[in-house]
């Protein structure tokens, strides 16, 4: 056993919210779970000569926290990818013809992050890229992963001229001549992506084991994964081999359902590390694009309400499928209108599976990003988990009111949900954003970006939320979620010793160093993975 004592333990327990020690089993079968936890004497007293002890010198002990939606492949492949995040357009095409230089000729530059809607000039040209890398074709994906920026030689590659066709539920941006600019919009960009080099299986592994150790150090213990098959059979091979140390929930795309289901794999299936969640649906588009579904129209642009991928007949035929074969659903909903339809869908298949005897399976919605306030209160009537992404908010806050007008005042939504009595999963959707949980946490209490923008009193303030509200988005939110709220989301006897040290308490700091927190070390299961 092990003893960790002379510490200050915020537990997210409401039974026992502080302690000063906690001892950890080390011996099956209850191996990486806390035994006991209470005051450092008791502890110490009790169990002393039968374990090893650790000194914490007063350092503060919090349960790991859970970046509730990631796109793990997609976030360890980005890693070697040019970092675009808040780069103005001229720094975009300063990157990639720097990065031009060290790449031999003809090979894909990759790229991403870049965001229009905080340049002057608005969306970017083939043209313009052309001038950076003169002898490479070059693929750079949007900050929301919903578009994508691409020079000519990129655009031949893929064969898109003026006479291709915009693909379902895609747009390829054209001139006044029809000939495409250089952006593609939703699954316009997959013409190039579908013709990108493919990471091999051991491309993919690698890149996941060492993204892991970017996530420890930010405090971050477990995720649930969005990245579709390939991130599956890493993740896989990665657990076989037993250089998995972070917990995964893994959700599985929707175009592989009939093979899901005929495997026999079911939401719950799998061990204490690796397991299997939702089906991911995606209902429409994005803000940054300008393709999520709204009720009415953009501001300033009357015959846009973005694009709507599935309508409520089509999501519940899904949901169908999926809960017959045991499977829950997890749906990508950013607008009102597509979260409306959703609701609907759900309604139905709430209504479905009590008729056909079938369990209330734990279905979420992903992103909820803005809601018709008369739909709020629908997700607890529904019992569905709103997912949600806190650093987006003050990410899109200007876009939100740009292109939503006064709609957004129920734009991430989050003080409103928890007074509907609504459970909420946080996470940070990486790589559209970091998964850094503390600039998370910082966005759900301030609504302010780390600058302190846009000012004192945050971006429509009345949305914010509790330090200890934020918290649970990350610990008991997610547990729950994932169907382990009887294991993970709090330090208490019988739950694993997932948990990160802090050198100073959370709750006791000035609210604006909250995203400046740095753990020190990163314990899963009772093993330090991670220590500064």
């Amino acid at each position: 056993m092990k003893i960790l004592h002379n510490a200050k333990i915020i537990t997210m327990n409401p039974n026992q919210p502080r302690a000063e020690a906690l001892v950890i089993n080390h011996h099956a079968p209850n191996c990486g779970r806390i035994v006991e936890i209470g005051s450092s004497e008791k502890i110490l007293a009790k169990y002393e000569r039968d374990a090893k002890s650790e000194d914490l010198h007063g350092a503060t002990i919090l349960p790991g926290l859970t970046d509730a939606h990631i796109h793990l492949k997609y976030y360890a492949l980005n890693l070697k990818k040019i970092d675009l995040f808040n780069a103005s357009k001229a720094e975009c095409l300063a990157l990639v013809a720097q990065r031009a230089t060290d790449t031999p000729s003809g090979e894909w530059i990759l790229g991403h992050g870049w965001n229009q809607n905080n340049w002057p000039e608005g969306l970017p040209t083939a043209a313009e890229l052309d001038k950076a890398a003169t002898n490479h074709p070059v693929h750079l994906t949007h900050v929301s992963l919903h578009s994508s920026w691409e020079n000519s030689s990129a655009l031949v590659a893929a064969g898109i001229n003026a006479a291709t066709q915009d693909p379902k539920n895609g747009k390829i941006v054209r001139d006044e001549r029809g000939n495409p600019t250089g952006v593609l919009l939703e699954t316009a960009s997959q013409l190039v992506e579908s013709i990108l080099p493919s990471p091999s299986d051991g491309d993919n592994i690698q890149a996941i084991a060492d993204a892991q150790q970017a996530l420890w150090r930010m405090g971050v213990t477990g995720v649930h994964d969005y990245d579709r098959i390939p991130s599956f059979i890493a993740l896989q091979r990665l657990h076989q081999r037993g250089d998995l140390k972070l917990r995964v929930l893994k959700n599985l795309p929707v175009e592989s359902i009939e093979a899901i289901i005929a495997s026999g794999l079911r939401s719950g299936f799998g061990d204490d590390m690796l397991r299997i969640g939702g089906i991911k649906v995606f209902a429409d588009g994005a803000l940054g694009s300008q393709t999520a579904a709204m009720l009415a129209p953009y501001e300033g642009q009357p015959d846009n309400r973005g694009i709507s991928f599935l309508d409520s007949e089509e999501l519940f035929e899904i949901g169908r499928q999926a809960v017959t074969g045991g499977l829950s659903l997890t749906v990508h909903a950013i607008g009102d209108a597509a979260n409306h339809q959703l609701l609907n869908s759900f309604e139905q298949l709430r209504a479905f599976e009590k008729v056909q005897g079938l369990p209330n399976l734990r279905h979420r919605i992903e992103h909820a990003q803005i809601l018709h306030p008369d739909d709020i209160p629908r997700f607890v009537e529904l019992s569905l988990t709103a997912s949600m992404q806190p650093i987006h908010a003050t990410a899109d806050m200007l876009m939100a009111d740009v292109h939503w007008g006064e709609r957004a005042r129920y734009a991430y939504a989050w003080q409103s949900l928890e007074q509907a009595g609504t459970r909420m999963a946080f996470g940070s959707d990486a790589p559209v954003d970091t998964p850094n949980p503390f600039h998370g946490i910082y966005s759900a209490v301030t609504r302010r970006r780390t600058d302190g923008s846009p000012g004192t009193d945050g971006w429509r303030a009345e949305e914010c939320i509790s330090l200890e509200s934020a918290f649970k988005g990350y610990t008991s939110g997610a547990a729950y979620a994932a169907g382990m709220e009887d294991d993970l989301g709090m330090l208490s006897p019988g739950y694993f010793a997932d948990l990160i040290i802090l050198p100073d308490d959370p709750f006791k700091l000035e609210i604006d160093q909250l995203h400046a927190i740095q753990p020190t070390a990163t314990m899963v299961g009772g093993e330090w993975v991670w220590r500064q």
